[in-house]
């Protein structure tokens, strides 16, 4: 490559190049690198200071980094010599290291280029999340404290999955741990029963014990849907729970029992892996006025909820498939149907409705009752508030959101907030901000869509990030 065109490109033949370096870098791994005292000292000053301050650092040609691994240093001398690093040089493997590393050397602007990094990572890879992993990563290294924001993105991001969508050993026992501390008796958006964080951890406790032990307590502690579906469970105390209850020890006091069921409690005190006591005392001050999920309740619509209504139908569509399915027959224009769901508690729902075969417009989103006219589509009317494939709100008056969806297949998921009378998209995988223009939607809403020949909706429950 001919030099002297491009600085950086030029800059760049320096990083971690021992032919022009004059100190090496011994970091936590062991890994050796290689630097140039000047270069780095002009652009941290922390290097600055530890590279001349006139004690034995300043003579030696090595200094050694012992909490910081070679993952993240090689991202520092990459950004300190060339002042930008490429989207491609942060992995899921060296994001958190990189973040530390930035941290410890005080370089802001690559703090925030990698927590930019890092949102945009979950924008766009809903369904490949490794947000445990990261959590994971960030307790191992970096002090837990409530101010710190990578931290504390993370948590919200994992808060809202479903902690039996996530694989054990994904999560840390500590990041579990402040997981469930931090969560505990704050309004943050929370997707997970109570019942099913008490499961959780149970199991996850059984796990450290033996493989025995967890297969077995897979078994004798059933799941909510178990429970709902009446399945039978063999009550009966487990191999090992003296183990199991040492092991979950750290994580009982972050658990809201009074939000767990009595009867669900009959599944968890014959396993005698919580102290009688704690039973005892939790259960008299179960509060049936308290919701089951913590925070502010992201509800997972279950499928026996989500139908079609008839009664709420324009006369040219036809529902199928025991109402999970409209279809537009031909020579109509677009018209709307509505959900048999009302939503008008507080908490965050969630639905996807899966567009199985497109026509020329589709529209997703809610609706009131109040005025709605089925035989018209939704967003040309004030109490429809609709995404359309074309990538633009309405509600009656039309603008810009997202790119447009027009394929067979398109997954659309409806975020609505009731507690703050909001609504979100989730257009084929990539998640949208807020609609700000619906700041204020009403206290009783239905899901809705609007469609054309040959168009056929699918309404379905949400299960975020179904392949984790």
């Amino acid at each position: 490559m001919v030099r002297g065109y491009s600085l950086s490109q030029d800059l760049k033949l320096l990083v971690n190049n021992p032919k022009y370096s004059d100190i090496e870098i011994l970091c936590k791994d062991e890994t050796k690198l290689y630097g140039c005292r000047a270069i780095l000292a002009s652009r941290s000053e922390v290097l600055e200071g530890l590279l001349y301050n006139g004690m034995k650092e300043s003579f030696e040609r090595q200094i050694s980094f012992p909490t910081i691994n070679s993952s993240g240093m090689i991202i520092i001398l990459e950004y300190i010599y060339v002042g930008s690093i490429k989207i491609n040089s942060l992995t899921k493997d060296n994001i958190i290291e990189a973040y530390y590393a930035a941290d410890y050397f005080q370089l802001l602007d690559l703090q925030e280029f990698i927590m930019k990094t890092i949102k945009n990572f979950f924008k766009n890879n809903f369904t490949k999340n490794y947000s445990p992993e990261l959590l994971s990563k960030v307790v191992e290294i970096m002090p837990l404290s409530e101010d710190n924001t990578l931290l504390n993105l993370l948590i919200k991001e994992i808060a809202t999955i479903l902690l039996s969508d996530i694989e054990i050993g994904r999560l840390s026992i500590t990041a579990l741990q402040y997981l469930l501390f931090y969560t505990n008796e704050k309004d943050i958006p929370f997707a997970t029963p109570e019942y099913e964080v008490f499961r959780y951890s149970a199991i996850f406790a059984a796990k450290n014990v033996s493989d025995v032990t967890y297969k077995t307590l897979m078994e004798k502690l059933p799941t909510l849907e178990q429970i709902d579906n009446l399945i039978q469970i063999e009550n009966k105390l487990i191999t090992d729970h003296q183990k199991v209850a040492k092991e979950l020890e750290s994580l009982i006091e972050y658990i809201d029992f009074r939000r767990i069921k009595r009867s669900q409690f009959d599944f968890i005190e014959p396993l005698k892996i919580i102290p009688a006591e704690i039973i005892q005392h939790n259960s008299e001050l179960i509060n049936s006025d308290l919701d089951n999920i913590r925070g502010i309740p992201i509800y997972r619509i279950k499928e026996s909820e989500l139908f079609w209504d008839k009664s709420a139908c324009g006369s040219g569509l036809i529902i199928e498939n025991n109402g999970k399915v409209v279809q537009a027959s031909r020579f109509i224009n677009h018209q709307s149907v509505r959900g048999t769901i009302a939503f008008e508690n507080k908490g965050i729902f969630e639905w996807d409705i899966i567009i199985e075969k497109n026509c020329s417009w589709s529209w997703v989103g809610v609706c009131a009752t109040d005025d709605f006219y089925y035989e018209s589509f939704a967003g040309s009317q004030a109490t429809g508030w609709v995404l359309g494939s074309g990538g633009n709100c309405s509600s009656v008056s039309g603008f810009y959101y997202c790119p447009s969806f027009h394929e067979d297949g398109a997954k659309i998921t409806v975020h609505l907030d009731m507690n703050e009378r909001t609504c979100a998209f989730t257009v084929n995988g990539t998640k949208y901000l807020e609609v700000l223009e619906w700041n204020n939607l009403p206290s009783k809403l239905y899901p809705v869509v609007s469609l054309c020949y040959p168009g056929r909706f699918r309404i379905q429950s949400h299960q975020k990030n179904e392949n984790i």
